[in-house]
């Protein structure tokens, strides 16, 4: 903080100091140092130009052997074809109560063949096994000597780098300094959509003057009008938001933390969550530790409190709680907790604490301290989830543009990004060579908030060196037609026919089929004839049809600003008697339901006790899908592989919080066609 490294203020935020650094650890310091994702590199080669490569590299990490990657190798040195080794891979990467034989057999294996069994069995014995060494996401190991001196070290596979042969864990081992260049994509985004408020809005904002406290910013975070900002976007956060209802940054910290495996495996957001509605009371045992918990009101949500409590009801000093917080976090694999556990309990019993509530609050710490979350760390993204957060409440436009030009990041791609900034008003201009940069841009639009126009990196395939030629030839002066085009800029055929499916040509040709038809016209022409063109009689061509134009963007750019496939197919699904989700959300609790939308995301975290999270889209918005282990094992394949997926189930919607809990899932991905959709899976 007094660096200006970080925006947290300790002292206001009361943080522990020896949560980093103590007497006790007799360590080097925990540094972790957030940068924009698109200049990770730039941050590296800084880093190995001041202090020279053979003072400076990155740590290694070894990647081990999961279900997939062993059966993978397995099987290709055994000589399956590739098609059955990518069956296997898939079948690996299940996770189901199907037993895998039941699973091979469904895919047309024989389990007792010899050669399968023999696959099998060395799979097994590789599982966990190191495969290689990869490099740290940024671990940068630095020293005043050369390290060679001290560590293995070789040059990386990519350029310019250097990496130790020892991973985080052999370093702390021996005592060596680590820090930590990580990435945020959000970073990026955040000021991409700064630079752009600059050039078109005139407002000069950096992350310290956003303005604080904004109560429009916190209103719209309650509503869950959250997608694609930092952290609070996913399925578990969105469904947290209108529970918990922030309303100034440090609640933030809270929804940061609590949507959490330590949190939620603990038994704690539930509490939390009714003593924040008053429906449950705030009682502590002592004002010690009220001091300690009373921000959380009662609940121990942070690693810091942990230590906290260990030092006002344990009497721990401060370096020994944080060798607590490290016990607790490694005890499911080393142990080592059976000391601390007579030392806490004793503690508390010296302090007029009662045995009951010691053990009780000590089982409750030890479940919850291998996964908690520093509360050092929560602040910090807090304050990149307000912002992010401010910028799409009071400046959506230029906050789309800069998430689209900071892809791939976030648990939303470019379609659904799209469509959120369509339903706040904002005005989206397709992909056109006339108009187009490289990066989306703003333009200036009758409404408060500028129009969106789509840039040439949404057209799948197309390089951005073509995209800055087009751009320079263009600032010299317009283009007349398609073959002007071409010949000033010297595109090659691919990228003429890109262009071409992807749309980007209307303006100088027409619809698609025109423009195809005049990228197909244009010749290299020799220097014998110079510019000239053969004259060529008018061709009608048929215009496409709306379905041609939806697979076409779809196809090519990943998104359409026509109709919704759903829209157009709505008059079967109606049929069929599939609601849509405007129809939904006036649905009673608990009712029975059917829908049906593309999917955008399956998501399976592993705290969520085999349960899937399904995010599919209609013309009107998301419907959120919970597909219980049962449900996705009876219908796997609808369940993995569908595009179009129908549900019908019980719709659930408590504390404005809506879901609904599948029972049958159907593939209905026949009826989009040839429609090229995609969704982001996660786990």
């Amino acid at each position: 903080f007094a660096l200006g490294v970080t925006e947290v203020d300790p002292a206001r935020m009361n943080l522990l100091v020896e949560r980093f650094i103590s007497k006790e650890r007799n360590e080097p310091p925990d540094i972790d140092v957030d940068f924009e994702h698109e200049r990770r590199e730039e941050v590296i080669q800084y880093i190995y130009a001041k202090y020279g490569r053979e003072r400076a590299a990155l740590a290694a990490t070894v990647i081990c052997y999961r279900g997939r990657s062993a059966v993978r190798d397995v099987a290709k040195a055994l000589g399956l074809p590739p098609d059955q080794v990518d069956q296997l891979s898939g079948i690996f990467g299940w996770r189901g109560e199907q037993s895998l034989d039941e699973r091979l057999r469904e895919h047309g294996f024989d389990p007792q063949g010899a050669v399968l069994r023999r696959v099998l069995k060395l799979t097994a014995e590789l599982r966990d096994m190191p495969r290689h060494l990869s490099q740290h996401v940024g671990g940068f190991v630095i020293s005043d000597a050369p390290l060679a001196e001290l560590v293995p070290v070789e040059n990386a596979a990519m350029p310019d780098r250097t990496i130790i042969q020892w991973d985080k864990d052999d370093l702390d081992t021996m005592k060596l300094l680590k820090v930590d260049c990580l990435a945020l994509g959000m970073l990026s985004c955040v000021r991409r959509c700064l630079d752009l408020l600059r050039a078109h809005r005139g407002q000069d904002y950096s992350l310290a003057t956003l303005p604080a406290e904004d109560p429009q910013t916190y209103e719209m975070i309650q509503r869950a009008d959250t997608v694609g900002v930092f952290q609070i976007e996913s399925r578990a956060q969105m469904a947290m938001l209108p529970r918990h209802r922030p309303e100034n940054f440090y609640d933030l910290v809270i929804q940061v933390a609590i949507v959490r495996p330590g949190p939620i495996q603990g038994d704690m957001v539930h509490p939390y969550l009714r003593r924040r509605r008053g429906e449950e009371p705030v009682d502590y045992p002592s004002e010690d530790l009220k001091a300690v918990f009373e921000r959380t009101l009662g609940v121990p949500l942070f690693q810091e409190q942990v230590m906290k409590l260990a030092i006002v009801a344990a009497g721990y000093t401060a370096g020994e709680a944080d060798q607590l917080r490290r016990a607790m976090a490694a005890w499911k694999r080393h142990g080592g907790m059976e000391h601390h556990r007579e030392r806490i309990i004793r503690g508390m019993l010296e302090r007029g604490y009662t045995a009951e509530f010691a053990a009780r609050l000590f089982e409750q710490i030890k479940g919850f301290g291998s996964y908690g979350f520093p509360e050092s760390h929560a602040a910090s993204f807090a304050g990149i989830v307000y912002a992010s957060c401010w910028l799409k409440c009071h400046e959506p436009a230029a906050f789309a543009c800069a998430l689209l030009n900071a892809q791939p990041m976030g648990f939303y791609g470019p379609s659904q990004i799209v469509q959120d900034a369509q339903r706040h008003g904002i005005a989206v201009r397709p992909v056109d060579v006339r108009h187009s940069e490289w990066d989306c841009t703003l333009e200036d639009d009758a409404r408060d908030q500028p129009a969106l126009r789509l840039g040439l990196r949404q057209v799948r395939g197309f390089r951005e060196d073509v995209a800055v030629r087009i751009s320079a030839a263009r600032a010299v002066r317009a283009f007349v037609d398609v073959t002007e085009l071409c010949a000033r800029t010297g595109i090659d055929r691919r990228q003429q026919e890109l262009l071409a499916e992807a749309g980007a040509l209307r303006g100088l040709a027409g619809h698609r089929h025109r423009a195809k038809w005049a990228v197909a016209g244009v010749e290299s022409q020799l220097p014998l004839f110079g510019r000239a063109s053969p004259a060529e009689e008018a061709v009608v061509l048929p215009v496409p049809s709306v379905a041609e134009n939806l697979q076409s963007d779809y196809a090519r750019t990943g998104l359409s600003l026509g109709p919704h496939p759903l829209q157009l197919i709505r008059p079967r699904l109606r049929a069929a008697r599939f609601a849509d989700s405007r129809s939904l959300r006036g649905q009673p609790h608990q009712s029975a339901v059917r829908a049906a939308g593309l999917v955008t995301q399956r998501q399976r975290p592993q705290t969520a006790s085999g349960v899937t999270f399904i995010t599919i889209e209609d013309e009107h918005g998301a419907i959120n899908v919970v597909v219980w282990s049962q449900v996705a094992e009876r219908q796997r394949r609808a369940y993995l592989e569908a595009r179009l997926l129908g549900v019908e189930g019980q719709w659930e919607c408590v504390d404005g919080v809506a879901h609904l809990i599948a029972r049958r899932l159907t593939d209905m991905s026949a009826w989009l066609g040839e429609l090229d959709s995609r969704s982001r899976d996660f786990r």
